[in-house]
């Protein structure tokens, strides 16, 4: 009977204690992660930074390659073999 009624007040503490604490906790914790940390800002920025950098390079390659298309084929160099070999 004695352990019946630990194990009853035992499980309305958890209940109406320990699970509404944890849950408070982890909102908590939820809302202080919303905000981005001064690191994280910079290494947004630095990868934005890098991001438009590739995006020029890659258009720059683009107006290459559609430049050299427009050639004729006899203006065009042939690959030397000795380019690819060690």
């Amino acid at each position: 009977m004695e352990e019946e009624f630990i194990i009853a007040i035992v499980a309305i503490g958890a209940v109406f204690i320990i699970f509404p604490a944890m849950v408070f906790h982890y909102i908590t914790l939820w809302r202080k992660q919303k905000t981005l940390l001064p690191d994280d800002e910079r290494m947004l920025e630095d990868l934005w930074r890098s991001a438009r950098s590739i995006e020029r390079r890659i258009e720059t390659i683009e107006e290459l390659m559609d430049a050299q298309e427009d050639e004729p084929q006899s203006r065009r160099r042939p690959l030397s073999p000795r380019r690819f070999e060690d």
